[in-house]
């Protein structure tokens, strides 16, 4: 897949003010509206930021890692730049849609490409109820909160707090709890990606609770729906022999040996 013109963004970190000199230097900078391709340098956080940045552009995204992990970038050569691109394969990923109403009743509307996460903001653990559609999942969950991922996302937060690892075609969404105390032993759910999944807050003045996706918070939140927005996709390039179903079979087999 040859690509001539590049859109780079770059994190603001200081060890890569070299790395920019020398793509500048070899390497036009095209605006997004007029690049083939939008590379991004940085971590997972600085490419979730990106992605819903310039994703209304429709552009493929080349992430190079120069982060901690990098889950979702490919890793930082120097050398065969251009034959790597040449060589990347795509993977579309579809984001999720939140829309939440605030203890006022304002509305709050976002996207997420790994997950959303509805957290305690106080002292007090939150009392939520979860339901699929009409059907209660969980009618009262006392836990630090509940995640909400993607099989993109699968490995990152969701995975932490011991959540499923997904496959990347699986079709499914992970509901995870999140330190949970009542019911204790309650793992979460796996669902269709197909499903509404909507989360109550039963005690919005005793047990406030937030909302994050990715990393956009909005506080004292009433409730959220969620679902996946098929209008909404991302297109991203990874090296050949470094795809993110590769990536998700290498954390699947760490934690069947741990």
């Amino acid at each position: 897949m040859k690509k001539s013109k590049f859109h780079f963004s770059f994190d603001r970190s200081s060890k890569l003010s070299k790395q920019k000199i020398k793509f500048f230097k070899n390497f036009k900078n095209y605006s997004p509206q007029k690049a083939d391709l939008i590379i991004v340098l940085g971590g997972d956080g600085y490419m979730l930021q990106t992605l819903k940045k310039l994703g209304k552009f429709n552009k493929p995204f080349y992430g190079i890692n120069t982060g901690t992990y990098g889950f979702l970038m490919n890793k930082f050569k120097t050398t065969k730049f251009m034959e790597n691109i040449s060589k990347s394969r795509p993977i579309t990923i579809s984001a999720l849609q939140m829309i939440a109403k605030t203890k006022t009743n304002t509305i709050k509307k976002e996207i997420a490409i790994n997950e959303i996460s509805m957290l305690r903001q106080s002292k007090q653990t939150a009392s939520l109820q979860i339901k699929k559609g009409k059907k209660i999942i969980i009618n009262k969950l006392f836990s630090d909160g509940v995640i909400v991922s993607t099989p993109a996302g699968s490995t990152a937060y969701n995975l932490s707090v011991h959540g499923p690892i997904l496959s990347l075609n699986s079709k499914k969404l992970a509901i995870t709890p999140i330190s949970p105390f009542r019911p204790r032993r309650w793992k979460g759910s796996i669902v269709s990606d197909n499903s509404v999944i909507s989360i109550n807050n039963l005690n919005i003045n005793k047990r406030p609770v937030s909302v994050v996706a990715d990393n956009i918070e909005f506080r004292n939140i009433k409730n959220v729906k969620i679902y996946v927005n098929r209008k909404i996709k991302f297109n991203l390039l990874y090296d050949s022999k470094n795809s993110l179903n590769k990536k998700i079979k290498i954390e699947q087999v760490r934690r069947e040996v741990h």
